[in-house]
């Protein structure tokens, strides 16, 4: 993500316009995303709209998703019941609720 585009996200964190946007939930990790931000190109905050290979990023996006939770294993005896709901999805699931 272009340095820009961080500092917008930052003075809308800082300035409380972030907290008047609408949000959107990432289907792979599930963490609330803003639809748009001032002076944010909207495609930005959405990946797979910055691929030209839609399948790619799909791909790409299951097998992080994937990674992330055989790593999590690691700790997951070291944290309390809600962070281990928090954790992403299975990458099929998500996908599909994404396609919903």
């Amino acid at each position: 993500m272009p340095i820009r585009v961080t500092r917008k996200l930052l003075n809308a964190i800082l300035d409380g316009s972030l907290a008047k946007v609408s949000f959107r939930k990432d289907p792979h990790f599930g963490v609330s995303v803003p639809v748009a931000v001032p002076g944010v190109e909207p495609d930005i905050l959405d990946p797979v709209k910055t691929w030209a290979d839609k399948p790619a990023f799909e791909t790409t996006a299951k097998k992080l998703v994937e990674m992330f939770r055989k790593n999590f294993v690691k700790f997951e005896a070291d944290v309390d019941s809600a962070v281990k709901a928090a954790q992403p999805g299975e990458p099929e699931v998500a996908a599909s609720e994404a396609r919903r």
